[in-house]
């Protein structure tokens, strides 16, 4: 007889369960439910998430979408057993990319892929990502769970997300509206955010950074893992009130990057790096990795997780309406000419 001819193979010796995925949905289904929002229609597990538009009182509707992971700070998350918050930063990278246009974000996908399904592990970070649906009134009706032996290595795992908002067409902020003397105003960051991650990891592995070491009071890890700031509910409040031109979400590239994607080509931002104070984490990062300030502003936030562009005689209603959030707000700079060989972001 020949064995091998006889042997019979199944999906699970592959390395994939579907029952470990059947009961991972079970798990979820509840705190999934708690993100839905008007509009939502079913729950997950089907083929298709469902979301009915017309439940929503908008006159011209345009969809706004967009996608974003979490980087390497997901190896972090890993390295540690850390994984209830990751999936508030993947969640907050898409929805604080929507609102830089004034849409309200809808409904949130996620996908999750690993080597082989951990439930435990798949659970924290999907609760994590329905929290941060929840924290956005933002509604999470779908997402993939990919086990794929071979792919990764034992133990990690990746993820994406897909968030789609909606604005109403003459309320899309597009930066067309930034004159030169305008003011930009920041909002705090609440650490990197996730950004600038595989920089971190480096620093610490090739220093030998000890993770628990305190860093402004707190352990160097939870200032790490922080999760990202969510500036939904702050800036859908303050465009009801005051006339926002434009605005910069700052993410990979930092304050040199982003800001210019937001502002006509013939204008720079002025950024005056007195207006505020490095905060510990970044101060940290700076010393133990030797890192230059250009370098620095150009990979991190800095402290500057948000950057609001509006009207000379409308910036100190904008601070004044801030005030009341949970972030920080501060004149951070203006928007000047821009020189034929000058750059799009100065500081002073």
């Amino acid at each position: 007889m020949d064995k091998e001819k006889d042997k019979k193979f199944t999906y699970a010796d592959a390395g994939v369960s579907i029952e470990h995925g059947n009961e991972l949905v079970n798990r979820i289904k509840s705190a999934t439910k708690k993100s839905h929002r008007a509009g939502v229609m079913g729950n997950i597990g089907g083929f298709g998430a469902l979301f009915d538009l017309g439940s929503l009182n908008y006159q011209h509707p345009v969809l706004v979408s967009g996608t974003d992971g979490v980087g390497t700070k997901i190896k972090l998350a890993i390295d540690t057993n850390r994984h209830d918050t990751i999936g508030i930063d993947l969640v907050a990278m898409c929805v604080n990319d929507l609102i830089v246009q004034g849409a309200e974000p809808l409904f949130f996908l996620d996908y999750f892929a690993s080597s082989k399904l951990d439930v435990d592990i798949a659970e924290a970070v999907i609760k994590g990502i329905a929290t941060g649906c929840e924290l956005s009134n933002c509604s999470l009706i779908g997402g993939e769970t990919a086990e794929m032996p071979g792919m990764y290595a034992d133990g990690d795992y990746d993820l994406a997300g897909f968030c789609v908002g909606v604005v109403e067409k003459e309320e899309i902020i597009d930066g067309s509206n930034v004159e030169e003397n305008n003011v930009l105003i920041a909002l705090s960051s609440s650490g990197c955010h996730s950004n600038g991650y595989s920089l971190v990891r480096k620093i610490i592995d090739d220093t030998n950074q000890d993770l628990k070491q305190l860093i402004d009071g707190r352990p160097l890890i939870d200032c790490l893992l922080e999760p990202t700031s969510l500036y939904v509910k702050t800036v859908l409040q303050l465009i009801k009130t005051v006339k926002i031109n434009a605005i910069a979400h700052i993410t990979g590239g930092g304050l040199t990057e982003n800001i210019p994607r937001v502002i006509p080509d013939h204008l720079a931002a002025e950024i005056d790096l007195n207006s505020w104070t490095l905060p510990p984490v970044f101060q940290w990062l700076q010393e133990k990795g030797n890192i230059e300030q250009l370098e620095l502003l150009k990979t991190f936030n800095c402290g500057a997780g948000l950057v609001i562009c509006v009207n000379p005689n409308d910036s100190e209603e904008c601070l004044r309406q801030l005030v009341d959030s949970e972030f920080n707000s501060w004149q951070i700079g203006k928007i000047i000419k821009r020189d034929d060989n000058g750059e799009s972001v100065q500081y002073i």
